[in-house]
């Protein structure tokens, strides 16, 4: 959709040019009135003088116009377009802790969780890779990206629960499958600390080395800075976390949500549960489970993403029908479009000069 406010010129002194036109428009009237018109063949003398003289000067008015627009494009206008930004990668981190078992979403969270998943993942181009983690006490990669969707399939079937629930893992294994070449310092990350560099030695008699680590009582390791970008501008890839949002383990989601920021990564986060929740019975305790709408709406803020929140399984399905759309991302984007006018311009000059000739056998 083009924005016509907001035309602009790369070289808008060449809009001097149209000036042309009405210079041309006389040379057009001049061979007029020498006598041109008389050699071609004489119009219906049943059609009015208006409809006759339409006829004989419109092909004429066509490459004038045709003429008006190539002279635009010399001056390569620019205009905001809103364009469809395609997504090249979505990465499904499914919560499969323990809590996912209660049954307040039937028959239950994660087998709620994996059907609408499934339907989303049918329901993606097939251009779009796709990728499962598996998000428990410890995140784990089930699935790389890929355009198979038999295999994505599979892996969502896969998923079994596991004690904890390390939501802030899940983000950055994610972000590590959709960008390896971001140079995403994993490990510190989730450990909260870097590895230190190895010793390269020292020459013999030389001094040695000051200890480095925690245990030489250094200051700690922090996790390696990378460029950061404004928060959704990637829009080559997503993510979509799935979960009742009650993270246990691992670093803080909150943290790792700004780091997907950083990397312009959207997180889109679906909210499982209801927020009266349900008793779950496990190895002769209770606890209560609810959905924890407030770190999943924090990490959606973060990223430039939406959160969705779903009571039943019908609403989950509605939902990831609606992410089908919301990934495949709109903007903004300001764009040359002289090709658009020299394609207008000749289209018209063309369609002129083949009216002229299939009407009088002659151009001009």
């Amino acid at each position: 959709m083009l924005e016509w406010h907001s035309i602009q010129f790369v070289w808008p002194s060449l809009l001097w040019l149209l000036a042309t036109l009405p210079l041309w428009l006389g040379v057009y009237i001049a061979w007029q009135r020498r006598g041109v018109q008389r050699a071609w063949p004489s119009a219906n003398m049943n059609t009015g003088a208006t409809n006759i003289r339409f006829r004989r000067h419109a092909p004429a008015l066509l490459v004038l116009l045709g003429l008006g627009g190539l002279l635009v494009a010399i001056a390569r206008p620019q205009a905001i377009l809103l364009l469809p930004s395609r997504i090249d990668t979505v990465m499904l981190a499914i919560d499969s802790s323990g809590s996912m078992r209660a049954g307040d979403v039937q028959p239950s969270r994660i087998e709620a969780a994996q059907a609408a998943a499934k339907s989303f993942v049918l329901g993606q181009p097939g251009q779009v890779k796709l990728g499962v983690v598996s998000v428990a006490g410890a995140a784990a990669l089930v699935q790389a990206p890929t355009d198979q969707r038999d295999l994505v399939i599979q892996a969502i079937d896969q998923l079994s629960l596991q004690p904890g629930s390390a939501l802030g893992s899940g983000i950055v294994i994610a972000l590590h499958a959709m960008l390896p070449g971001s140079g995403l310092d994993v490990r510190g990350l989730i450990d909260g600390e870097t590895t230190p560099p190895a010793s390269t030695g020292t020459p013999l008699g030389g001094p040695k080395p000051a200890p480095t680590g925690p245990a030489s009582g250094t200051a700690p390791l922090r996790p390696i800075s990378l460029p950061k970008v404004p928060p959704g501008s990637n829009t080559a890839a997503a993510i979509v976390l799935l979960s009742d949002g009650q993270g246990n383990a691992g670093p803080d989601p909150i943290k790792m949500a700004q780091v997907a920021a950083d990397l312009g990564v959207r997180v889109y986060t679906v909210g499982v549960g209801t927020a009266q929740g349900t008793v779950l019975k496990a190895q002769g305790m209770q606890m209560r489970v609810k959905l924890d709408e407030t770190s999943l709406k924090k990490i959606a803020e973060i990223t430039k993403a939406e959160y969705f929140s779903a009571d039943n399984r019908q609403d989950l399905l509605q939902i990831y029908q609606s992410l089908s759309s919301k990934i495949v991302l709109k903007k903004h984007r300001r764009t040359e479009i002289s090709a658009l006018c020299a394609l207008l311009g000749m289209l018209l000059v063309s369609w002129g000069c083949a009216w002229a000739w299939w009407r009088h056998g002659r151009i001009i």
